[in-house]
């Protein structure tokens, strides 16, 4: 096998690890009796929140060019609309859940819900939504990394917490590895990724 064979199969293997961190946990919860139960906008709401995770795990791979064919400005870009589109996910899950229950997610979002796992799923929206608005300054100094970077581990702590609390239709399995990879791929991102500092032009005299 020469290295570009070599190469080629490392792409498909990482890609095809990927696909199927994300996959198996909706696939299980496709096939849970709980659904049986639930009206179609509330699993459309459940379905959101755990393609939102999904797209946790890809972030901080997208971020730091560790997903093959997507280095260097192709993967900043990349993360940006994964990142648009992360967000969109959350907002659904919180409105399908609106929708059946408006009570609940009123408490969830003034912190008065007596299910431990709403407060942790707030502080991570809140933290998303942040970082979010951050996405739209332009120049990004050292310090607007470092708050980056601060708020992506808010998000990945509370989301993991979330999900790992709720006994839903995720296999408990499925869910906890999904939540490590997430917790992984966060980490690598945050203690190995070098943050440099934008070069600052010459006043000119």
């Amino acid at each position: 096998m020469n290295p570009r064979q070599a190469e080629r199969l490392r792409a498909a293997l990482v890609w095809a690890g990927l696909a199927l961190a994300i996959a198996v946990p909706l696939l299980v919860a496709a096939g849970s009796p709980l659904l049986a139960w639930r009206r179609p906008v509330y699993i459309v709401a459940g379905f959101a929140g755990i393609m939102a995770m999904g797209f946790l795990l890809l972030q901080p791979l997208l971020a730091t060019s560790r997903l093959p064919g997507l280095h260097g400005a192709r993967g900043r870009r990349m993360h940006r609309r994964a990142g648009a589109v992360l967000v969109l996910s959350v907002l659904l899950h919180v409105a399908g859940l609106w929708i059946t229950s408006p009570p609940d997610v009123i408490d969830a979002l003034l912190f008065r819900s007596p299910t431990p796992f709403s407060a942790w799923g707030v502080i991570a929206m809140w933290a998303l939504l942040a970082m979010q608005g951050m996405a739209r300054v332009k120049v990004k100094t050292r310090r607007w990394h470092l708050g980056h970077r601060f708020l992506a581990v808010v998000v990945v702590a509370g989301s993991v917490v979330h999900a790992l609390l709720i006994e839903g239709t995720m296999g408990a399995m499925s869910k906890a590895l999904l939540c490590g990879l997430v917790v992984v791929a966060c980490g690598l991102a945050v203690t190995r990724h070098r943050i440099r500092a934008p070069r600052l032009q010459p006043r000119r005299q």
